[in-house]
């Protein structure tokens, strides 16, 4: 097999291709979060805030050195929002996951081998349960007596009629 061939069979199957889209997806929701972060999230929070001026330009200056803190706040809320969107999601995917593969667990019919296996179980229960009901040992009973009566035929069986 040539090192094409290896490639087509690695970079078509299904677990790459979900990947590259997962990745597109990924960055496309990135850029949303993003821009709700910059333009919708932010303006609120300074429009609460005591300054006139944008989150961008909150700067905090110590000893002559300025901390843009603005715009790192708007990076930690955009990663808040991405965290908490992943994790809702990877939540409710695996959950989703474990109940379809519960489901078809449940849904799996028997293999030949295990029908019959059940077959001749159930083979072995019926036979156990027809020499239970048959007499304990019918081949000692002597011609014309029943199982009961066979054990008094040696002539030592008390009998209630009276003696003559």
């Amino acid at each position: 097999m040539s090192l094409v061939d290896e490639f087509k069979r690695f970079a078509f199957k299904g677990n790459v291709i979900d990947l590259a889209v997962g990745v597109v997806i990924g960055a496309a929701f990135g850029k949303i979060t993003e821009s709700l972060v910059k333009n919708v999230i932010m303006p609120m929070v300074a429009v609460v805030m005591p300054t006139e001026q944008s989150y961008a330009t909150w700067k905090l200056t110590i000893g002559g050195q300025t901390v843009p803190y603005g715009i790192f706040l708007a990076d930690v809320v955009n990663f808040v929002i991405v965290a908490a969107v992943l994790f809702l999601f990877v939540k409710k995917f695996l959950a989703w996951v474990v109940r379809s593969r519960e489901e078809v667990a449940a849904v799996v019919p028997p293999t030949k081998e295990e029908e019959l296996l059940q077959q001749i179980r159930d083979l072995l229960q019926a036979q156990v349960a027809m020499s239970q009901s048959l007499p304990s040992n019918p081949s000692n009973t002597p011609a014309g007596t029943s199982p009961s009566t066979a054990s008094n035929a040696g002539g030592n069986a008390k009998t209630d009629s009276p003696k003559t």
